[in-house]
């Protein structure tokens, strides 16, 4: 994961190192993706995100497309 100042920032940054643009996320997008994904890790009866569930909760954060599909 790279963090951005600014759109400006990453397309400069893509052309000077030849990459093609991924996916991009805000920080408030990244902020409610850890929350989400962490948030019962340590209690008793976790278990692992199933697909569908992985998948609501990038939906839920606005995460779409391709790259956020699990099946």
């Amino acid at each position: 994961m790279l963090l951005f100042r600014s759109e400006e920032h990453l397309e400069r940054w893509l052309g000077r190192h030849g990459h093609e643009r991924g996916a991009v996320m805000s920080l408030v997008q990244i902020w409610g993706l850890a929350q989400a994904w962490y948030a019962d890790k340590l209690t008793p009866g976790w278990r692992r995100h199933t697909p569908d569930e992985a998948e609501a909760v990038f939906e839920s954060l606005g995460l779409t497309g391709d790259f956020w599909r699990l099946r």
